[in-house]
């Protein structure tokens, strides 16, 4: 915008420069001419009244060198003698004897006047005032330079001044930009201090408006997700309160031990809910910082949580985990839901006794976790990517939560169609450094030892 500025700023300046310095250039040029025309005019005038006094020789030269431009001034007396040398041509000087007419003549040296002047006895005599072409442009070359020099300062200063103009401007604009970056990658303090012209600073509080109110709707969201989550935990009781009357049995054991992760789950979420949000960081920066962790280890302990209500709803399944370490930069807690979310779904989606796959494997730089099932498979992939939108009835947020978590580990999720005739879901995760800890430093992170993977079941 600088560069468009000034650029605008010399153009228009010097179209104006030049509309007006090339007239008057031409003016200074044609008065320096008059000037000294009108000065070899006078001379050959103050000499027409002493050839009318007299015609001597002596008594012209005289008069002549008085003038103090005998160099400039040639007499032709009426005897055709001359007094000085001529420059004008010899043609023009007969001329003017023969129809006595004044005549101006523009030579190669210079410039030419004759004045004849007729005296008595129908003689006549002719006065050439002679102006070398230096005089005649004497002065012009100094004032065409100051007038280029006024022209050129002229311009340059409206160019500084437009530059000036549009730095501010690219300043404020840069500045708001900046910050919109800022507040985009989660940065919920970044505000801007409005400045420029009335247009950007009305663009600048308008962003300050913006960010306050994006950031007052977060914490009501936050606050209602923590109130929503504190909700449950009255249901969450009762579980407690209904696995204690179930005694000892096994039904009772996996009872309480799924309402104890339950409320370490809600406890999770209150607890990030009620974070400031000044500390809260995105999800990539958060798996960043986290401590690398075995995938194929997350997801054998998950298998073993839902192998038991596989088999009480008759459903085969298979699991193929790599014996290699898959180590992701992720927290083990968040990996264990992306593993919930896309097992749960199986459970959810499909009939009992619809049989599903899971399958761990590792490439060069990622780790793929792929989960198929024989259920009847989704229509629209797409649609089922989309933040709350389901095609099944649901709530449509975990294939989001497990879509959201790969995106951070720089990985992705794609929906397709499963050698089992249903869908085929598969989240990519980056494989982490584990030369050095997750964050960068210099020692080594350890990783958890995977325990051996079970065999393929059905």
């Amino acid at each position: 915008m600088r560069r468009a500025l000034a650029g605008i700023a010399l153009a228009v300046t010097s179209m104006v420069a030049l509309s007006f310095l090339i007239p008057l250039a031409l003016l200074v040029r044609e008065q320096a001419r008059d000037r000294a025309t009108t000065a070899a005019e006078q001379r050959a005038a103050a000499l027409s009244p002493v050839l009318a006094l007299t015609t001597r020789r002596t008594d012209v030269q005289q008069a002549v060198s008085e003038l103090g431009s005998s160099d400039q001034v040639v007499v032709r007396l009426p005897d055709g003698s001359l007094l000085g040398t001529p420059h004008a041509p010899r043609d023009a000087l007969d001329r003017a004897v023969q129809r006595r007419e004044t005549l101006t003549v523009d030579t190669a040296d210079g410039w030419v006047y004759l004045q004849p002047v007729v005296l008595q006895g129908d003689r006549v005599a002719v006065v050439e005032a002679f102006v070398p072409a230096a005089d005649l442009t004497r002065g012009v070359a100094a004032s065409w330079g100051v007038m280029a020099l006024l022209a050129l300062g002229l311009v340059g200063g409206s160019v500084l001044v437009a530059d000036r103009l549009g730095a501010r401007v690219v300043r404020s604009s840069r500045s708001l930009k900046n910050a919109s970056l800022a507040l985009g990658s989660g940065d919920l303090d970044a505000r801007v201090q409005p400045d420029g012209p009335p247009e950007l600073q009305e663009a600048g509080a308008a962003f300050n408006t913006m960010a306050d109110r994006v950031l007052d709707l977060l914490a009501v969201e936050r606050e209602l997700v923590a109130d929503l989550s504190h909700r449950l935990r009255t249901p969450l009781t009762a579980l407690y309160l209904e696995a204690d009357r179930m005694g000892s049995t096994p039904s009772a054991r996996r009872v309480a031990q799924a309402a104890g992760q339950l409320e370490s789950e809600l406890d999770s979420i209150i607890a990030a809910a009620r974070t400031p949000l000044a500390s809260a960081r995105p999800a990539r920066a958060a798996a960043g910082a986290a401590k690398a962790c075995d995938l194929a280890e997350v997801v054998a302990m998950r298998l073993d949580f839902w192998s038991v209500l596989a088999t009480k709803q008759g459903r085969p399944y298979e699991r193929s985990l790599t014996p290699r370490l898959v180590p992701v930069a992720f927290p083990e807690d968040d990996l264990a839901a992306v593993v919930d979310a896309l097992i749960g779904n199986v459970f959810r989606h499909t009939p009992e006794g619809t049989a599903f796959a899971v399958r761990v494997e590792r490439a060069d730089s990622h780790v793929f976790l792929t989960v198929d099932d024989a259920g009847p498979g989704v229509a629209d992939p797409d649609a089922a990517l989309t933040r709350g939108v389901s095609v099944t009835g649901s709530t449509g947020l975990g294939l989001d939560i497990v879509a959201r978590a790969s995106r951070a580990a720089d990985g992705e999720l794609t929906i397709t169609r499963a050698p089992l005739g249903g869908a085929r879901i598969r989240v990519s995760f980056l494989l982490a450094d584990v030369s050095g800890d997750a964050t960068g430093g210099g020692g080594r992170q350890p990783v958890p030892t995977p325990r051996p993977r079970g065999p393929r079941q059905w």
